[in-house]
């Protein structure tokens, strides 16, 4: 069903082209937007060949009638619960008669999308998915996505959900082996500013060879998404699942290597960040983000493989990881701040620190640092200032001896006394913040056996079959 030239099908080409295909054959349900998907089918004709039902049940107790009981009724669990139902039906009832021939499929939604009552704020969000068989008779295997809609009324987001729908069957039946070329797809004939695709997954049989943290990093590297967000576990989730209600400590860097000085930075972090929770005792999220666009670091290309191999060793250490596209501290801030009304803590070193009152990088906000600093703290939001050794001296310099330029230092007082700026020293391990980073990074690549004892030990071994694989 491919297009063999390579002027890329419209939405409505590619309904027709699925419409007039006699093995593809479905069941649609839409809770959110009005059967927007459905009715692309249906309006460009043939939609008998395609449609096996439509269905929407917005009220809740019927919903919860066919797809049983619900805590959110917009969430990944409702969309399983609707694919488990829609696909069994679906299959049960006609399988006996044409499962030699034909490929099923269910394709669901439940989404949040702008209400007529709405005043402005709420977040128009939602979940997509389509469950469905490679070849007749085959195991069914389930893509699911995250969407954020972005258009300003409910009859833009109507519209641009059912063309985010066309194309995910499309793609389904037509891209599974082109991750790069599904993705992309996905937007077809949207505007990048319609909606954000925060998270894709892919599972079952036929997908057994892709990894989902590719899939993410896809996301993030083709502009559908500022993020990717991996599970301690490695499962990739979107971030309000993990996140939400949450508080989070979130650590920066290149982790390439981690080193000690890195998890006592967490470590140290940790204990004022407790004393700051509105329980003593609450867990919170430990959260490794770097960066595809560090606006601190010299630009170098980095692989897939290489971010996937950074993200392995956190994980080990039972940590959640971020691979995202911001630059600036405080889109950084924005991003989790959507994801968590709970404190957020940053965790960073002086030197980093110091940058940050480098007004050079702020040239593109019209308020310039002013108004970085005022995105940065505008939610629940404190900085966590690691010491750094200066070797010169011998000496350590904690966060108020930081080196801001002097028409910045009322600014810069004024964020330490109302405790925005936080001093981890007390806390930090002397011991470990004679080696930086690139000094470990140094003593691999020359093989100088010091760095085994500067990472964490469960690490000795990974960093070692990197070094004996050439990576």
């Amino acid at each position: 069903m491919s297009n063999n030239n390579n002027k890329p099908l419209s939405t409505r080409g590619k309904a027709l082209r699925l419409n007039l295909d006699p093995a593809t054959y479905g069941t649609f349900a839409e809770i959110g937007a009005g059967q927007e998907t459905a009715a692309v089918f249906f309006r460009v004709g043939g939609a008998s060949g395609t449609i096996a039902k439509s269905i929407s049940a917005y009220d809740m107790t019927m919903s919860d009638a066919i797809y049983g009981p619900s805590p959110r009724y917009v969430s990944r669990e409702r969309l399983g619960a609707m694919l488990d139902h829609e696909y069994a039906l679906l299959t049960e009832r006609l399988a006996p008669k044409r499962g030699d021939t034909t490929t099923f499929f269910a394709f669901c939604n439940t989404v949040r999308a702008r209400a007529y009552s709405d005043k402005g704020g709420a977040e128009c969000q939602g979940w997509v998915g389509i469950r469905y068989q490679h070849r007749p008779g085959g195991a069914p295997n389930d893509i699911l996505l995250h969407v954020r809609m972005l258009d300003d009324t409910y009859s833009e987001q109507q519209k641009s959900l059912g063309i985010l729908g066309v194309n995910l069957i499309w793609a389904a039946f037509n891209y599974r082996d082109n991750i790069q070329t599904f993705v992309e797809s996905l937007i077809d004939e949207l505007r990048v500013e319609s909606m954000e695709i925060d998270m894709l997954k892919f599972t079952g049989p036929d997908f057994s060879w892709i990894d989902n943290r590719e899939v993410a990093l896809q996301l993030v590297e083709s502009n559908l998404t500022e993020a990717a967000f991996f599970t301690s576990e490695g499962e990739v989730m979107q971030a309000s699942e993990k996140l939400y209600r949450q508080p989070v400590l979130v650590l920066r860097g290149s982790f390439n290597p981690v080193t000690l000085v890195h998890t006592d930075m967490l470590t140290a972090a940790a204990v004022e960040f407790r004393s700051r929770l509105k329980q003593p005792g609450q867990p919170w999220i430990e959260l490794m983000e770097f960066s595809m666009n560090n606006l601190f670091a010299v630009r170098s290309e980095v692989t897939h493989a290489e971010f996937l191999a950074r993200a392995d060793v956190l994980q080990k250490l039972g940590k959640s990881v971020l691979i995202s596209k911001f630059g600036a501290f405080h889109r950084l801030g924005t991003y989790l701040s959507r994801h968590t009304k709970e404190p957020v803590g940053l965790v960073l070193s002086v030197d980093v620190l110091e940058k940050l009152f480098q007004e050079k990088w702020y040239e593109d906000l019209p308020g310039g640092i002013l108004e970085n600093f005022g995105r940065l703290f505008k939610h629940a939001l404190r900085l966590y200032v690691y010491p750094v050794l200066d070797r010169g001296h011998g000496h350590l310099r904690t966060a108020q001896k930081a080196q801001v330029p002097d028409h910045l230092h009322s600014l810069f007082e004024y964020l330490l006394q109302n405790e925005l700026i936080l001093n981890t020293a007390p806390h930090a391990t002397r011991a470990v913040l004679d080696y930086w980073t690139t000094d470990v990074r140094i003593m691999i690549a020359e093989n100088d056996p010091r760095w085994r004892a500067l990472v964490p030990p469960e690490l000795v071994p990974d960093y070692e079959r990197m070094i004996a694989s050439g990576q």
